[in-house]
């Protein structure tokens, strides 16, 4: 099996990008400056963190510092993920590259998790010829989520096929399916499909245990208890999301819109941190 595991031993990264959708560019994740931070934002600083204790292990160190591209967009297909990132995600040729996409194709009506998972190999090849590491993404369970609960067939489905991917290539694997912390509600943003600040933190923080990196908290931290919601307070936030979340989403699929149309990466260079 493609190994995930939290003793993963790792060689010393010095440069990290992340593509993919939503998911990696942080949405529900919101930063003091209007952009979002997110997961993988998150998961760069844990890696920064690191570079100047293995330089003082192995020697004295350079004069380089850990640098960064964050290439996701909200909204991209696997296809358009393909298009524009990955061939930027080459050209920068870093130590690490993150690589989660297809979900926003798996929610689509009639996608076949078979052929996204086809064209998602085919862009895991290209990129394990250029780049040192691919980290690949599995989708998360959606038992508990009301939004995609029907649909965990699929990226059931499509998750196997991640999860093979890796073992073909061996790549590392972010497996979001066995993190348990996330199916809590207080994981997701209102919207139901983003993941919330605390949510984007603890998968930050199993992307360093897959790497074989300590981490100062556990990512499946049981939650704080919390009071019992009355029927009538749930039916109140179903309102609620219906109208704020949901319809506003409908409108857009009816004029073929995206949320990330006249969106760019918010940080398409290795810059450092």
């Amino acid at each position: 099996m493609a190994d995930d595991s939290r003793n993963r031993q790792h060689s010393i990264i010095g440069s990290y990008a992340a593509i993919g959708d939503s998911f990696t560019e942080g949405v529900g994740d919101p930063g003091p400056d209007g952009t979002f931070v997110g997961w993988a934002d998150r998961f760069a600083v844990l890696l920064a963190d690191q570079l100047p204790v293995l330089d003082a292990a192995t020697g004295p160190a350079d004069d380089t510092h850990f640098r960064y591209a964050n290439l996701a967009v909200r909204g991209r297909l696997l296809d358009q993920i393909v298009e524009e990132q990955v061939p930027r995600a080459k050209e920068l040729a870093p130590d690490l590259v993150s690589f989660c996409a297809g979900g926003n194709d798996i929610i689509r009506p009639g996608t076949d998790p078979d052929d996204v998972a086809e064209r998602f190999e085919r862009a895991v090849a290209d990129l394990t010829r250029s780049v040192g590491t691919v980290m690949v993404t599995t989708g998360f369970d959606t038992r508990g989520v009301p939004v995609l609960r029907h649909l965990r067939g699929k990226i059931a489905t499509y998750t196997a096929h991640v999860r093979a991917i890796a073992d073909r290539y061996d790549c590392p694997v972010l497996d979001l399916w066995s993190l348990r912390s996330v199916q809590d509600r207080r994981a997701w943003d209102g919207d139901r499909l983003h993941l919330s600040p605390e949510g984007h933190t603890r998968v930050a923080l199993r992307a360093a245990q897959v790497l074989g990196i300590e981490v100062p908290a556990d990512p499946d931290q049981a939650w704080p208890p919390q009071a019992q919601r009355g029927t009538l307070e749930v039916r109140r936030d179903d309102i609620h999301w219906a109208r704020e979340y949901l319809v506003p989403w409908i409108g857009r699929r009816l004029r073929g819109e995206s949320s990330g149309d006249h969106v760019a990466a918010k940080r398409p260079d290795l810059l450092p941190l």
